[in-house]
């Protein structure tokens, strides 16, 4: 949602009714996942991607009956379908798209749990009968409803808190009013994930600048002036000019933070990496060959942290692409960023044996 709302917020300022599409299931070779969306006008603007192109065109004309119409509809494209071919699913693949007009009732508080930080749960009723299509929950953050009977809302609050556990959006089958049923597409939205780059070296430059193109919020910690300045990172997020250690503290390491530590200096290395493995942060990575890694990791034993703390970190980091310029080596740590955070182990696998 995050990626759409600038776009959104342009149309709205300029009067122009939104459709949004949200892709509610796939399988085969659907090239975008449960969850991604595509926001258009009834005169063809667009913003996102449901399918990385491959039936857009379908959507973005369905999308222009729906604010006609102002009724919500289901497209399914797949094999079998003979629309399947025309819009390019015919290798086997299936997408199910919900086309819906902007809820204006409920988008105030969309936005604001988009851009919170946290992660929710957004319900959305996408079967069903048609005074319910539509209708939407929001759970994570302060429950927000619009259009939900109170046995289904409780039945939706219940399922998308389980989701947001769980962490993956899907599909239910939910009561609805009268003795009817629905299906409400449970989609699960994550807050957007934080690079802190430690040193502002050259390899930190190029690495937040490709962070950055993926949605990355980005952070430089360095205590050296001379390294860690607007002049250098002029598309950082944040720059945070203390030592490396209180600098992590002072940012907040979690769950959906990567931490790459590249000063190649014990001095600075050392206290980022004591207090980046011994935190939640999804990914620590640090500059280094094996024999500096090896000698690193004595001194880290020593300090007190534990094997199973040092088995997180990735050194030497980043994938094993070839590169030797700071932005092939950036472009080698982001990728082994992003594995990490999809559950994809990408560690470098040690030199084959000589002779």
């Amino acid at each position: 949602m995050r990626e759409i709302l600038v776009e959104i917020d342009r149309w709205r300022a300029s009067g122009l009714p939104v459709a949004v599409a949200t892709v509610v299931s796939t399988w085969g070779s659907a090239p975008r996942a449960a969850g991604a969306k595509m926001a258009m006008t009834a005169d063809g603007q667009i913003v996102g991607s449901v399918s990385g192109g491959c039936v857009e065109a379908a959507v973005v004309e369905a999308g222009a009956g729906v604010l006609a119409s102002r009724l919500p509809r289901m497209l399914d494209f797949g094999v079998t379908d003979e629309r399947a071919w025309e819009v390019g699913l015919a290798c086997g693949g299936k997408i199910s798209v919900f086309v819906e007009p902007l809820d204006e009732q409920l988008y105030p508080a969309l936005r604001e749990a988009a851009l919170s930080g946290r992660a929710h749960a957004v319900a959305t009723v996408i079967r069903g009968p048609a005074s319910l299509l539509g209708s939407k929950l929001i759970a994570g953050t302060p429950t927000s409803t619009a259009g939900f009977p109170e046995e289904t809302a409780v039945f939706a609050a219940r399922e998308a808190l389980g989701a947001l556990v769980s962490g993956e959006s899907r599909r239910v089958e939910a009561p609805g009013s009268g003795g009817e049923t629905c299906e409400i597409f449970l989609e699960i939205q994550r807050p957007a994930p934080t690079l802190v780059a430690v040193g502002g070296v050259h390899i930190a430059v190029a690495l937040t600048a490709l962070a950055r193109t993926l949605g990355y919020r980005t952070i430089i910690v360095d205590p050296r002036k001379a390294f860690g300045n607007r002049e250098r990172f002029p598309h950082a997020d944040l720059l945070v000019s203390a030592w490396p250690d209180e600098g992590l503290r002072q940012v907040g390491l979690d769950s959906s933070t990567a931490v790459a530590v590249l000063t190649h200096d014990p001095k600075l290395d050392d206290p980022a990496l004591q207090a980046a493995l011994a935190s939640d942060a999804f990914y620590v990575g640090a500059l280094g060959s094996r024999t500096t890694q090896e000698k690193r990791r004595k001194r880290l034993l020593a300090a007190g942290l534990a094997e199973e703390q040092l088995a997180r970190l990735h050194a030497p980091i980043g994938l094993d692409l070839g590169g030797r310029s700071p932005e092939e080596i950036a472009l080698a740590v982001l990728a082994q960023i992003v594995a990490a955070r999809n559950g994809r182990e990408s560690r470098r696998e040690p030199p084959a044996p000589r002779g």
